[in-house]
């Protein structure tokens, strides 16, 4: 294995690359400017490359620094993760939530806010997957799915049943006069959700018509911004479509809705100690937020 950098030199490189300065990121890590700029020196010998253009008042990226520095976030952040999971939190309050993107997205993110002013002491990290994992990873204190419940490992809670709606821009509403309509328009399809168009259809009591007027996108999130472009009409969780309702976004055309095959589920590994009170305290929070569609 090839010498892998200071880990040191990293930190400060990170720091100073997020803050624009050696002395603001010497004064986060308790260090010197001058160690600062010492690590920063010893890291380009190393590598090579000049990762900073400096100047009299502040630092920035070089192409190479730019380049590199995804890598080293994304290790550093890899790295805390998993000694928080192994070894466990010195900060009690801090919790790491991971949940789909959609969810962590339209559901989860808008509600925080106030959740923290109810909890001031609980500091959350929140983590998007785009598609399921069979393993629950280390330092994840809380994990959302969607799915059927049956995943290998650990224990699953149904956090309650799911509906599925339509959905589209208001302006593509008034011009859907009848269900029938919906033949004519186009249908935005989600990857692992390929029935539920052949389902809503038949709900309706119509055939399902052919594909040609069809888009298909790989998250729900990626169907909320087509539909809200007045691209046509996708087909969504209540508990999401009820969100962008209330803020305008998109509208629900027709009343119909149908149950999902799927729903969202809080996990736990099957060998998992006690919580942390922090952890218990967004669990709590969470089951609310998805007891009923808002």
């Amino acid at each position: 294995m090839q010498a892998l950098p200071n880990l040191l030199w990293l930190r400060s490189f990170e720091a100073s690359s997020r803050l624009g300065s050696f002395t603001a990121a010497g004064n986060e890590l308790g260090l010197t400017q001058a160690a600062v700029s010492n690590h920063i020196s010893a890291l380009e010998q190393q590598l090579g490359h000049q990762l900073f253009e400096r100047t009299t008042r502040k630092v920035d990226l070089t192409a190479s620094g730019r380049a590199y520095l995804p890598a080293v976030r994304k290790a550093l952040q890899d790295l805390a993760v998993s000694t928080e999971g192994l070894f466990g939190n010195r900060s009690s309050g801090s919790v790491t939530i991971r949940a789909p993107i959609s969810e962590g997205t339209l559901i989860i993110g808008p509600a925080l806010a106030d959740f923290q002013q109810e909890h001031p002491g609980v500091t959350v990290r929140l983590l998007s997957a785009i598609w399921a994992d069979t393993v629950l990873e280390t330092g994840i204190d809380i994990e959302i799915r969607l799915g059927s419940g049956n995943w290998p490992g650990v224990r699953s809670e149904s956090l309650g049943s799911e509906f599925i709606v339509p959905v589209c821009h208001p302006a593509l509403a008034k011009k859907l006069k009848k269900p029938k309509d919906l033949t004519d328009v186009a249908r935005i399809h989600t990857l692992g959700f390929d029935d539920h168009w052949a389902r809503y259809f038949e709900a309706l009591g119509l055939d399902t018509p052919r594909l040609s007027t069809s888009i298909t996108v790989d998250t729900s999130l990626a169907a909320v911004e087509w539909a809200s472009s007045q691209g046509g009409v996708a087909l969504l969780l209540e508990r999401v479509a009820s969100r962008l309702v209330s803020n305008g976004r998109l509208t629900i055309p027709f009343e119909t809705k149908i149950p999902s095959t799927q729903t969202h589920f809080l996990l736990h590994r099957e060998a998992s100690g006690p919580q942390k009170p922090a952890a218990q305290t967004v669990e709590v929070w969470l089951r609310q937020l998805f007891a009923t569609p808002e």
